[in-house]
């Protein structure tokens, strides 16, 4: 009897042993993810194409152990909303994010769940360093490292950072300690400010916290603000390898570079001598038939508008009118940053690859978006030209992809949230509240197994829309691209157009939306458009482009209720128009 009861208990027991392996099978079979991010990279990177003399060969052993996404774009060229539309998996155009707003005051950002959170949500440990989000990381990480560090800038006594002293003017004083700066970490004793006199020091931080950066040599010397997020990262992930057993993790890395300024040790700048440097292929006089310089030219902050124009025409003046050394001394300085990344990039890949989370890690690599070196006259980002919009976008996922293999598919950021999620088993749904929305991208994981054959159930374009530093974002207003394999449209917020056929124009010199040839697919672009941007913008029903315009009007109206002008109760179209004019308007003042 006793006997018979001890077999009862162990075959009762039994199944319950069975299913708890069977949880902790699938617990372990979870897999990490590592996003390494960098900002303002185009697509100079080896495999990519952008520029024959970079040198990643770090990120070249992530290209040849995973998924290289040849003809990837970003979803709008500027770093928040880039970031925002990123980490939520929906385009700005559904978020209501074109700009610099706080997320705060963004209702669908605020009830949909980033990337993280839904890790987060789902029991994985989520950490992060540096700049992965633009402004919100504290809020996002459960683990936090670095804030974004954008040193090293060069600071004469006062308050406010100057240009780095070998950038000659008036590209230095027309674009300040950032944009305007560039150049070779380096002993700055003996070196004195040409406005004040005072000796030169380094600083280090964000725009709000500073602090100085110890330089005598490259060999002695304080870390810049990526190094220190490459220490904590491979610190990090030494220590998870042995404590990754209860739940998977999901890593953050986020590196400044190659935003500007672009300052980083002199042995990255001897990599690349100056009079070797590779010109892009640019076309003369290319901007004639663009039409992004007619944007906002004279509203006080020209990120919007024309200031990749005023960049390139300033650091020309500054090198005295001698175009190829002013752009040969922004590319090397250029790819002296990303050759410095890439070091970087190969001691996080070294922690990862030297122990057992190689083989249940996901790496993910990529950039917010590009930047312009001087074709068509625009050295900046915020275009919707190649130049701007291309972004690497390297996925090496275990099991899933094959080391080595191209895909050449059109595909956007907004992709990268779902294709994590189906790698990763998480559920779909990403909403906080009902106010929030649905993810926008498509999976990638088809293209990842089969790079060849997989069914890609995206969108055969991608779309992208531009900054504007407009007052009221109304998504029927914006700038847009739709970038095909074949083809890219363009369509600016004042009706003028771009098209481009990127099979025998690959580096889209002609314009040909004015050939009357090209009539009609110049009006099935604009309807596709169209219909991307309404449809897109709301799941919950089918909106024509009218009733869309209608709905924002209406938004118009709730947040200016004075625009009503005869105090009717309701807002026509020309009291829009007169009322939005006048807030630019007042925008313009200079004391405004």
């Amino acid at each position: 009897m006793i006997q018979f009861h001890h077999k009862l208990q162990s075959v009762c027991i039994l199944p319950f042993f069975i299913l708890f392996l069977g949880t902790m099978t699938g617990a372990e079979k979870k897999m990490n993810v590592l996003l390494i991010m960098c900002d303002d990279l185009n697509d100079y990177v080896e495999g990519f194409g952008g520029h024959p003399q970079v040198r990643t060969p770090n990120i070249n052993r992530l290209t040849r152990s995973g998924i290289s996404f040849l003809d990837a774009h970003c979803n709008i060229p500027i770093c928040n909303p880039s970031r925002a539309s990123m980490m939520t998996g929906l385009y700005p155009h559904t978020s209501g994010c074109y700009g610099f707003e706080p997320w705060d005051k963004i209702e669908v950002l605020k009830s949909s769940r980033t990337m993280m959170d839904h890790f987060r949500t789902n029991e994985y440990y989520v950490l992060g360093t540096g700049k992965v989000m633009h402004s919100r990381d504290r809020q996002e990480w459960k683990d936090y490292g670095y804030p974004s560090d954008y040193g090293p800038f060069v600071n004469d006594g006062g308050e406010k950072d100057i240009a780095h002293p070998d950038v000659p003017s008036p590209f230095s004083e027309d674009f300040g300690p950032v944009d305007g700066s560039f150049g070779p970490l380096k002993n700055l004793k003996g070196i004195k400010s040409k406005l004040n006199g005072n000796p030169l020091t380094w600083r280090t931080g964000n725009w709000k916290n500073k602090r100085e950066l110890r330089y005598l040599s490259d060999n002695d010397r304080d870390p810049t603000g990526d190094e220190l997020n490459a220490q904590w990262a491979v610190k990090k992930l030494k220590s998870l390898t042995n404590n990754n057993k209860t739940h998977p993790f999901f890593m953050g890395v986020g590196f400044v570079r190659p935003h500007t300024p672009l300052i980083v040790p002199q042995k990255y700048f001897d990599m690349f001598p100056l009079e070797s440097i590779a010109l892009p292929v640019i076309r003369k006089q290319d901007s004639k038939d663009t039409y992004k310089h007619t944007l906002n030219s004279e509203e006080k902050d020209d990120r919007g508008g024309d200031r990749g124009i005023k960049m390139h025409d300033s650091l020309v003046t500054a090198f005295q009118e001698n175009r190829g050394l002013a752009l040969k001394k922004f590319i090397q300085a250029y790819l002296a940053s990303i050759a410095s990344i890439d070091d970087l990039i190969g001691d996080i890949l070294d922690a990862v690859d030297g122990s057992s989370l190689k083989d249940n890690t996901i790496i993910v690599f990529t950039s917010d978006h590009g930047w312009g070196m001087g074709e068509k006259g625009y050295l900046y980002k915020n275009s919707l030209w190649n130049e701007s919009t291309r972004v690497p976008l390297i996925i090496r996922s275990p099991g899933h992809s094959h080391a080595g293999s191209l895909s050449e598919i059109p595909v956007s950021l907004i992709d990268i949230y779902p294709t994590l999620i189906d790698l990763c088993g998480l559920p779909k749904e990403t909403m906080k509240s009902p106010k929030g929305r649905p993810l926008d991208g498509n999976s990638l994981l088809p293209i990842i197994k089969e790079p060849k054959k997989g069914k890609w159930s995206g969108p055969d374009s991608v779309l992208t829309s531009m900054y504007n530093w407009a007052h009221e974002y109304i998504p029927n207003e914006q700038s847009y691209s739709l970038k095909s394999s074949q083809w890219r449209y363009i369509r600016y917020s004042n009706g003028k157009e771009e098209l481009y056929n990127l099979i025998k124009d690959p580096k889209e010199w002609n314009n040909i939306a004015g050939n009357p040839e090209r009539l009609s697919l110049i009006k099935d672009f604009r309807t596709q458009l169209l219909m991307r941007i309404s449809s897109e913008s709301f799941d919950a029903e089918e909106r024509s482009v009218e009733k869309d315009a209608e709905f924002w009007k209406a938004k118009f109206f709730e947040k200016y209720p004075e625009s009503d002008s005869n105090n009717d109760g309701k807002l026509s179209w020309k009291e829009h128009r007169t009322y939005k004019a006048k807030l630019e308007s007042l925008k313009k003042k200079p004391n405004n």
